[in-house]
Parts: C-alpha cells; sequence; structure tokens
C-alpha cells in the first residue's frame, strides 16, 4: 500500500532510467588528433567545404522515402497516445433513439388483456459507462505512449542521422572510384606511349617481339580497370539517386567529375559518455524501457477490481406528443466492479511476461550503448591510420612515378630490359589505386565518426530549402560547364511529403564548425 501511495495511487513501478556500460576515454585519446571538446553535430558535412557533397545531403533530406515513412511513423504514434488519453475519460458514452411499430397476437397466451394489438414505440436516452482508473491501468498506459511517442521521433532522428552518413559514404566512394579511375587513364596513356617505344626498338631490331607482346598485355591489364571500376561507380550513383527520393538516373550530369573530399586532419568527439544524449537510436532504446515500464503496471493493474460507474437516461413513449413529458423519464444510475478472482493464473503469467520483456528491453539498450562505443572507436582507427596509410603511399607514389621515368629512359638506351619497365609502371598503377583509396577511406572514416555519434539530426529544426540543383564546375577542370548544369526543374523528383513529419525536438548545438586544416591534395605524375 505504501509504495501504492508513493507512486502517486498506481500500482506497478515507477520508471528508473537504466545503468548503461560506457568507456572512460576513446582508446586514441593521446592522439593530438583526437580532441575532447564537445563537438559541433549539427551540419558535419560542410566540413569538407564541398558544395555538391551539400546539394546532395540538401535533396536527400527534402525527398527521402525512407525518411517519411519514418515521420508517418511519427504521426501514428501521436494519433495512438491521443487515443490512449481518450480511455481515460467515459469509455462509453453512447445516444440511441428508435421507433418501432408492433403488433401482437390476439392467440398468444396471456394476451386477453391487451387495449390495442397494434402500437408505437417512441424511444431515446443517453448511456455512459467510466472505469475509474483507481489502480492507474489508463495513466500507466498514458505513460507507455508517451513513451512510444518519443521513441518514434527517436528513430526518425536515428533514420536521419544513417540518411546524412550514407549519402556522405556514397559521395565519397563515387569521387574515389572516379579519382582510381581518371588514374588508370593516365597510366593507360603512359602504357600507350611506353608500347610506341617498345614497337620502334622491335622494328629496328633492337628487341624481340616478347617486349611487344609483354608491353601490349601491360596496357589491356590497365585498361580492363576501366570498366572494373565503372560497375562500383554506377552502383554508388544508383545508391545516391535512391537516397535522393528519385528514379535511377545517370548521376554523371549532376556530379560530373571532382576531387575526393579532403577531410580535417583532427576531429573534435567529446567524451563517450555524451553518446547516451546524441546518439538517437541510443535514446530510442532508452524510451522503449520506459513504455514497458509502464506496461508492466498495466499488467499488474488486472490483478484488482476493476471499479466504475454506469448510467443511463432516455424517454419511451406511443406518441411523440408525450415524448419528452416527466411520465415518459427513464433511468438508472449505480457503481459496479468487475474481479477476476479465479484466473490468478493467467494474470501472473500475463505480469511475468511483460517483466521478462522490460528486462530485454535494458539489455538491448544496454548493448546499444556499448555499439554506439564500439562504432566510435572503430570510425577514428580507420579515420586516422587511414592519414598514416595515404602519408606513406604518397611517398611510394612519388618514388613510383620517378622510378618509371627513370626506367623508360634507362630502356630507351638499352640498359635494362622491359620486364623490369613493366613491373616498374604495374606497381605505380596499383600504388596509385592505393593510395586513392586511403584518401577516399580518410573521409569516409570521418563520416563514420559522425554517424557512430550520431550527428545531422538537428537540421529538421531548420527551415528546409528545398531540392536544389548542383553546382556546376569549370570545364578546365575536367567537369560540366555552367551551361550544360541540370535546372532544378528538369530533375526527376517525387512529389512534397503531405503535412509535417516530426514534432519539434529540443534545441540544437549552436556551436562553431570546428577549424579546417586541409592536407595535401593528390598528385597524379606520370
Amino acid at each position: 500500500m505504501r509504495e501504492y501511495v508513493h507512486n502517486g495511487f498506481k500500482v506497478g513501478p515507477n520508471y528508473l532510467k537504466p545503468a548503461a556500460p560506457v568507456a572512460a576515454d576513446w582508446i586514441d585519446a593521446g592522439d593530438r588528433r583526437i580532441r575532447e571538446e564537445s563537438p559541433n553535430l549539427e551540419r558535419w558535412w560542410t566540413v569538407f567545404n564541398d558544395p555538391a557533397l551539400d546539394a546532395l545531403v540538401n535533396n536527400a533530406v527534402n525527398q527521402n522515402l525512407t525518411l517519411r515513412e519514418a515521420g508517418f511513423r511519427v504521426m501514428r504514434a501521436r494519433a495512438i497516445r491521443a487515443e490512449t488519453i481518450g480511455e481515460f475519460f467515459p469509455q462509453t458514452q453512447d445516444v440511441a433513439g428508435g421507433y418501432s411499430r408492433t403488433a401482437a397476437s390476439n392467440q398468444a397466451a396471456n394476451t386477453g388483456f391487451l387495449q390495442d394489438r397494434f402500437f408505437d414505440e417512441w424511444d431515446g436516452g443517453f448511456n455512459l459507462a467510466w472505469e475509474l482508473d483507481f489502480w492507474g491501468r489508463f495513466r500507466r498506459a498514458i505513460e507507455a505512449a508517451d513513451a512510444d511517442l518519443d521513441a518514434s521521433i527517436e528513430d526518425y532522428d536515428d533514420v536521419l542521422v544513417t540518411l546524412l552518413a550514407d549519402v556522405a559514404a556514397a559521395y565519397v566512394e563515387v569521387r574515389t572510384l572516379q579519382k582510381q579511375i581518371e588514374l588508370v587513364k593516365a597510366n593507360e596513356t603512359l602504357q600507350a606511349e611506353t608500347l610506341k617505344i617498345v614497337t620502334a626498338k622491335f622494328s629496328g631490331g633492337m628487341v624481340s617481339e616478347l617486349d611487344v607482346d609483354q608491353a601490349k598485355s601491360n596496357l589491356a591489364q590497365t585498361q580492363a580497370l576501366v570498366p572494373k571500376f565503372q560497375i562500383p561507380l554506377r552502383q554508388a550513383e544508383l545508391r545516391l539517386c535512391v537516397l535522393m527520393g528519385i528514379p535511377p538516373t545517370d548521376l554523371d550530369r549532376m556530379i560530373w567529375a571532382g576531387d575526393i573530399p579532403t577531410a580535417p586532419t583532427s576531429v573534435a568527439v567529446g567524451i563517450p559518455a555524451n553518446l547516451l544524449n546524441q546518439r538517437p537510436d541510443v535514446r530510442r532504446a532508452e524510451r522503449n524501457v520506459a513504455a514497458q515500464s509502464a506496461r508492466v503496471g498495466v499488467a499488474e493493474s488486472e490483478l484488482y477490481p476493476h471499479i466504475g460507474v454506469t448510467g443511463a437516461i432516455g424517454v419511451s413513449s406511443q406518441n411523440t406528443s408525450n415524448l419528452f413529458t416527466s411520465d415518459a423519464l427513464q433511468g438508472s444510475v449505480g457503481p459496479s466492479f468487475q474481479w477476476n478472482v479465479l484466473n490468478y493464473g493467467r494474470l501472473l503469467n500475463a505480469i511475468r511476461v511483460q517483466d521478462a520483456r522490460l528486462a530485454e528491453l535494458i539489455a538491448l539498450y544496454q548493448n546499444t550503448v556499448l555499439n554506439a562505443n564500439s562504432e566510435v572507436e572503430s570510425g577514428l582507427v580507420e579515420f586516422l591510420r587511414s592519414q598514416e596509410q595515404a602519408t606513406f603511399l604518397n611517398e611510394s607514389v612519388d618514388a613510383s612515378v620517378r622510378a618509371t621515368n627513370v626506367a623508360l629512359k634507362q630502356y630507351e638506351f638499352g640498359m635494362i630490359d622491359f620486364n623490369r619497365v613493366s613491373l616498374i609502371e604495374q606497381n605505380l598503377v596499383s600504388q596509385q589505386d592505393l593510395y586513392a583509396q586511403a584518401e577516399g577511406d580518410i573521409a569516409l572514416g570521418l563520416i563514420e565518426v559522425y554517424r557512430a555519434l550520431g550527428g545531422g539530426w538537428q537540421i529538421r529544426l531548420e527551415e528546409s530549402q528545398g531540392p536544389v540543383a548542383l553546382p556546376p564546375v569549370d570545364d578546365a577542370a575536367g567537369g560540366q560547364t555552367p551551361e550544360e548544369s541540370i535546372p532544378p526543374e528538369d530533375l526527376p523528383l517525387p512529389a512534397p511529403a503531405p503535412g509535417p513529419v516530426a514534432p519539434t525536438p529540443p534545441a540544437a548545438d549552436s556551436r562553431p564548425l570546428p577549424s579546417l586544416v586541409q592536407p595535401a591534395a593528390l598528385e597524379v605524375g606520370v
């Protein structure tokens, strides 16, 4: 009884946020590139200073259909909550009325005293039944609906976080593959010139046909890499189409050629404990625990009698002229209760079911926190180690370029055989490809860090500017001219989502973006 009073005259447990395991610090906290200041996650993708990426993100936020699905789930949760609140008030409120024309049989038993065999009957009335929330069953249900609504909002935010990271990751993959194709074509040109040199030496009788065949083989092998990279390039572009909510489209006319996004060399990540409040999936898991805690109380309320009040008032008359007179009035009112006294085995097990579900969701919440911490660490190690890998590969590419130039000169003067030239040229292709991948991995690692930190959902506080066209680039840089760019009205866009898709969240972080330190650009020397 003391607990019942303490809980506000409600049976069942009052909710307490469960404890969750959180690391004290990041594994690479000692690295100067990891800053423990609070990160600005609102528009994290702007650290790449890439207008094309900004436009793709904007279009995806406005048009992505998975995000719309999450928005409609929020609307559904709102309606369910309103419906649940309605159960707290009189559950039955009926107005009824009717008319009947009756004919009685003169041959039936005890009908000798009938004054009229044929008569009319007019009826009207109001019925009410109200189960009082004596044990807190309805209030606990409202608590559960509130938490479910919160969870649906967190689900929307989680979908938004994932969408932003997926768009950025697909864009980086596109740029990385474009760079790899560009490098392959540069090496293709180099090897085509080498083939000319070898063919000329063969025509002069200076080398055997073996050198010619080997040069042709190298060139064909390099040329085969172009369609190899074009396959994942098209697949990445198709993923971008889906993310932007448009039909499959050749995005070459929208994205054009460009450099791999350059990431800053350091990143602010705060402390691991911040993940409990930053990540929407962690907050969603916690809200699911809160909803289930309230459902335990709903199940416990079934152990006690349902106490209510019922009432009815109405009028009944043979003639409409007398329908609203005092003599036609009839009604009843009184308390009632219903107690499932012989079902305690079933009811107790129903409570155990809800208790087990509560324990399950607590474990899921704690596991979500662990995964969140692990995902940040995974993104950090990719971001940091890819920078180191790119530094070494940059040195390797520079050395390979110099070695290729020297080898070709020595081969022309007959100082080395073609086998060595062939190996050096193949190594150049391999090292440049690995370097481009490492440059892309730096950006992807940073994207994963921001995804794992739960960044980006704050933008739903802002007013949407609608779909935009991607910015044109200079033709001298290998891209499309402004005259060839596609205007926004020509893009294949779906209709805008009807109505709002999410409620107003807490205030967003307004801290400034971290300063940008641009690493050296990728150089292709052949």
